[in-house]
C-alpha cells in the first residue's frame, strides 16, 4: 500500500511537470476545477456560456482554438454523471511546440485530495497553484533553540528547516559590574532572564499557534543545559505548545546552525517520519557501498538484473528520476533495439537516429523506469523507497549514482 501511495505521488508529480512545461500562443489553454458536489450539467451550461462569448475574440486563431477546447471539455463530459470522489480536473488546449507547429492536448487528473472550490482559468499557461499545493508537505514541526544570549525559532515542514525569528537577550553576564552587590546583581540578572524567557515564549506562541493545529505534529527544544530545562519547567510556553512537547536536545549552537543541530539530534524521536526514514536509508547505503560486505549496488543494468534475481532487499529510486525504457525501431533498415532515454519535461522523447542508416528512428514501446523497475520489485517482494535530492546523501544518489541504487539481502556477483 505504501508502494501504490510512493507511485501514485510520484506519477502525479510528474503530469504537474508536465504540465508546467507547456505553452499556448495566446489564452488558450483552459484549467476547469470541479469539485466533487458540483453537478456536472451546471458545469455544462458554464461552458456553453463560455463558448458563446468566446465568439467575441478578435484573433480568429485564438477563437478558433478557445472554441476547439471547450467543444473538447463538453466532449469529456459526457462520460461523466457526478465527478469522482475528490473532483477533477481537466486541462485543455493548444499548445505551441515550436518551428510553427501547435498540439491539442487535453488531459484530466483526479487530485489526491478534494478540489475545493470550482474555477474556469483561461491562460497561456495551466493553472496549476491549487494541485501544486497538494504536493506540499502539510506536518510540521516547531523548532526552538535558546540559551541565555539568544534564542532561534523555525519550523521543519518536510526536508526544509526554515528559520523564521531570531532574537537576542539583554541578560547581563555572570560578572557584575563594580560597586554592585551580589544580591543586587543576581536579582537583576533574574528579572532580566524572566523577562527575555516571556519574550521567546510570546514568539513562539506567535510563530506555532498560527499553524493549523492538525498540521503542527510536535514542538521540538534544544540548546545547552541548564537553560532549555530551566526554561520549559519555568512553565512560560502557551499550554497549547507544551502539549506538543515532543523532547528536549542538547545542541551547541543557537542560531541558525543550532536548528540543523537540533533536528540531527532529534532524529531517533522523528524516526516514524517518512523524511528520516528514506534519509537513514540513503546513509546506510553510503555505509554499505564503502564496507566489505557488497550489500549494495547502483546503476540502472547492475539493480535491474539483481531485482530479477530476488537480490534487492530495498530499491532506492531517485524523485527526480526522469528516465523511461523503450524500444526504438528504424524504419528505413530494421535496426531494432531497447534502450533507457531521458524524458524532457514535456514529455515528447527524442529517440535519435539509427546507428546503421543515420534515418530517425521511431519509438514502438516506451515504459517510465520509475513504474518498470516498482513493477519488477513488487514481484520479487522488495521494499522500495524514493529519495529526495533535498539533501547530501539524496543529492549524490542522483548525480553520482544515476538516481537508482539498490540494498542487497546478499551478495552478487
Amino acid at each position: 500500500m505504501a508502494q501504490e501511495s510512493a507511485l501514485k505521488k510520484y506519477e502525479f508529480k510528474r503530469r504537474l511537470e508536465e504540465l508546467q512545461s507547456m505553452v499556448g500562443r495566446g489564452t488558450e489553454l483552459i484549467s476547469l476545477y470541479i469539485p466533487p458536489d458540483k453537478q456536472i450539467h451546471e458545469v455544462v451550461s458554464h461552458l456553453r456560456q463560455e463558448y458563446g462569448q468566446a465568439s467575441n475574440i478578435k484573433s480568429k486563431s485564438t477563437r478558433t482554438n478557445v472554441q476547439s477546447a471547450i467543444e473538447s471539455l463538453l466532449s469529456r463530459l459526457k462520460y461523466y454523471r457526478t465527478p469522482p470522489e475528490n473532483g477533477m480536473v481537466l486541462f485543455v488546449g493548444t499548445i505551441d511546440r515550436g518551428g510553427g507547429r501547435t498540439t491539442m492536448v487535453s488531459t484530466v487528473i483526479e487530485p489526491p485530495e478534494p478540489i475545493t472550490s470550482y474555477k474556469y482559468h483561461c491562460s497561456s499557461e495551466f493553472y496549476l497553484e491549487p494541485l501544486l499545493d497538494m504536493l506540499r508537505e502539510k506536518k510540521v514541526y516547531g523548532l526552538l533553540v535558546l540559551d541565555k544570549r539568544e534564542a532561534t525559532i523555525g519550523i521543519l515542514r518536510g526536508r526544509h528547516i526554515e528559520v523564521v525569528k531570531h532574537t537576542t537577550s539583554s541578560v547581563p553576564g555572570k560578572q557584575r559590574k563594580g560597586g554592585q552587590s551580589a544580591r543586587r546583581f543576581q536579582q537583576l540578572r533574574l528579572i532580566a532572564i524572566d523577562a527575555y524567557y516571556k519574550r521567546v515564549a510570546e514568539s513562539a506562541s506567535e510563530i506555532f499557534l498560527q499553524i493549523p493545529h492538525e498540521e503542527l505534529q510536535g514542538v521540538l527544544i534544544g540548546g545547552p543545559s541548564p537553560t532549555k530545562e530551566e526554561f520549559l519547567n519555568g512553565e512560560y510556553l502557551h499550554h497549547e505548545i507544551r502539549k506538543k512537547v515532543i523532547g528536549i536536545f542538547d545542541t551547541a549552537y543557537t542560531d541558525e546552525s543550532g536548528l540543523y543541530e537540533l533536528v540531527d539530534a532529534a532524529q531517533d524521536a522523528l524516526a516514524h517520519v517518512e523524511q528520516f526514514a528514506e534519509k537513514r536509508i540513503a546513509q546506510r547505503f553510503m555505509r554499505e557501498l564503502v564496507s566489505d560486505r557488497g550489500l549494495a549496488t547502483y546503476g540502472e543494468e547492475h539493480v535491474r538484473r539483481a531485482l530479477k534475481m530476488g537480490a534487492v532487499d530495498v530499491l532506492l529510486l531517485s524523485e527526480n528520476l526522469r528516465r523511461a525504457r523503450v524500444r526504438v525501431a528504424c524504419p528505413s533498415c530494421g535496426y531494432a533495439n531497447t534502450r533507457t532515454l531521458p524524458v524532457p519535461p514535456s514529455g515528447s522523447i527524442d529517440a535519435g537516429e539509427c546507428p546503421k542508416c543515420a534515418s530517425q528512428l521511431t519509438i514502438e514501446e516506451q515504459v517510465d523506469i520509475v513504474e518498470e523497475l516498482m513493477a519488477i520489485a513488487d514481484q520479487m517482494g522488495t521494499r522500495v523507497q524514493f529519495i529526495s535530492t533535498d539533501y547530501e546523501e539524496g543529492e549524490q544518489l542522483y548525480n553520482a549514482f544515476g538516481g537508482v541504487a539498490a540494498l542487497l539481502r546478499y551478495r552478487v556477483e
